[in-house]
């Protein structure tokens, strides 16, 4: 068995993955989580629906940014590709009030 080199391609790939694992996971709750805000204020629908049909949809949503995670080309572009939609929906959020406590 070969012994596991602190150098060298390996901890590079090892390295990448790791980042894409931590974008899947992390990223992907945030975009999922800050499109329910956005689509629950905006879904023009019962307020009780609204939010239903978000929640729903973000199962989606989270899993379209895994598939995005893993298959961009590298794992900056993956960390890009999520930071950019995360700025825009928490923008939306901000604007539209969703981060806010009263009604």
């Amino acid at each position: 068995m070969k012994p596991i080199s602190s150098s060298g391609p390996a901890l590079h790939y090892r390295l990448a993955v790791f980042s894409r694992a931590l974008a899947a996971v992390g990223g992907g709750y945030v975009i999922s989580t800050l499109s329910t805000m956005v689509l629950a204020r905006l879904l023009p629908m019962a307020p009780a629906d609204a939010v239903m049909t978000a929640t729903m949809l973000s199962f989606a949503i989270f899993t379209c940014a895994v598939i995005w995670v893993f298959a961009a080309r590298s794992a900056a572009r993956s960390w890009l590709g999520l930071a950019l939609p995360a700025l825009l929906l928490a923008l939306l959020a901000w604007l539209t009030g969703t981060g806010s406590v009263l009604p």
